[in-house]
């Protein structure tokens, strides 16, 4: 999984968004998705708008599956890729504000029984490090033959992450930890693995536990959606339009889960949004520590300035200055967020093909119509 993450993209000029002092009723922008999909031709989309703390747009339009009737409805579930990093971070906040994980902690003081093979430079890598990261962790882990391991593995997801641990710290780093930028998912999952250590749960059920269930996100899960007995839910699209039924196929193995597998609805997906921003109904971590989350590391010119899940872009006048924004995509879906704490308001697209212009230009879209009158 190499998702295409949107660091800077113009949207729109002009008026701010404003706060609502009572968010109207969610209103169908599915029109506007209609001519999005026909433009650049991918089976479906659906999108929310949050504002002040409240969902108040919801829209889907096109298929579940090219070449097959059955329409896509905001209810559906689809695959949001790295989109699920954001969502490992505030697991991390939420153990750290409950004592059992520390910003500061390293893996050798988690793992102290990999000692002995463990590299000694990733001994002192610490969990902020790796969830910005900034720990050194490869950049191209599905280039290693070690990828290969990692798909046959027959056991349980926390043993997986375990070996891909042990696989992948068992060599130097890609860097020196702590002075480059490296889009990891292994850094993402060693993370996630970290809060199995100290907690004795399998990630996927520290997340259900911790995020999904206190936010209400029930259509929230893991791997792609669906089933293969019956078009219940869309299905990913391969760059060729094919579509890919549920399977192990259609996502990447379960040892890079706290990386990129979450899939749920739009609906479901603006809860978590909406926890992000200042308004939030349901507050899952303090705000000392939602800022750390928001807060990126220090970076180089022209390494992104990236925070625990999320990149900060700069320069947004629709935002109010600076916004949060993360892409997704397992190369069969694509999904992006884009989120201004300051005004409150966020947007998020998802689509069942990997198109990233077209999820960009539903955005702006949707930005444009949420503007009108304000």
């Amino acid at each position: 999984m190499k998702p295409i993450l949107v660091i800077a993209l113009t949207l729109l000029g002009g008026t701010g968004v404003g706060l609502h002092a009572a968010p109207p009723p969610a209103k169908d922008v599915s029109a506007l998705l209609a001519p999005v999909i026909q433009k650049h031709h991918i089976p479906g989309m659906a999108a929310a708008v949050v504002s002040n703390g409240e969902t108040v747009a919801l829209g889907a339009a096109g298929v579940r599956t090219r070449g097959k009737p059955d329409k896509v409805s905001v209810a559906d579930q689809f695959h949001i890729g790295s989109d699920t990093k954001a969502i490992t971070a505030m697991l991390c906040g939420v153990l750290v504000d409950e004592g059992k994980l520390k910003w500061g902690q390293s893996l050798g003081e988690t793992f102290p029984e990999l000692k002995r093979s463990m590299h000694p430079q990733y001994q002192g890598v610490t969990l902020e490090q790796l969830l910005t990261n900034r720990g050194g962790a490869p950049g191209e882990l599905e280039k290693d033959p070690f990828w290969g391991k990692l798909w046959q593995h027959k056991g349980t997801p926390t043993s997986a992450r375990r070996l891909l641990l042990e696989g992948v710290t068992s060599k130097p780093p890609e860097a020196t930890p702590g002075t480059k930028f490296i889009y990891s998912n292994a850094g993402f999952a060693m993370a996630g693995h970290m809060a199995e250590k100290v907690t004795g749960k399998a990630w996927e059920d520290l997340t259900r536990e911790k995020i999904f269930r206190p936010l209400g996100m029930t259509t929230a899960g893991f791997g792609p959606p669906g089933s293969r007995t019956k078009n219940d839910q869309p299905r990913g699209h391969k760059a060729g339009g094919t579509p890919v039924e549920p399977g192990p196929e259609a996502d990447n193995p379960a040892a890079i889960g706290p990386a990129g597998i979450v899939h749920c609805s739009v609906g479901d997906w603006a809860k978590f949004i909406a926890a992000n921003l200042p308004a939030a109904k349901t507050k899952l971590v303090t705000p000392e520590t939602l800022a750390k989350l928001h807060t990126p590391a220090p970076s180089a010119p022209g390494e992104p300035k990236y925070a625990m899940g999320w990149i900060i872009a700069d320069g947004q006048p629709w935002a109010g200055g600076s916004a949060l924004t993360h892409a997704g995509s397992n190369t069969m879906w694509y999904a992006v967020a884009w989120l201004s704490p300051q005004k409150g308001f966020a947007i998020l697209v998802a689509c069942n093909q990997a198109n990233p212009t077209a999820c960009n230009d539903a955005v702006l879209a949707l930005i444009a119509d949420h503007l009108q009158g304000k």
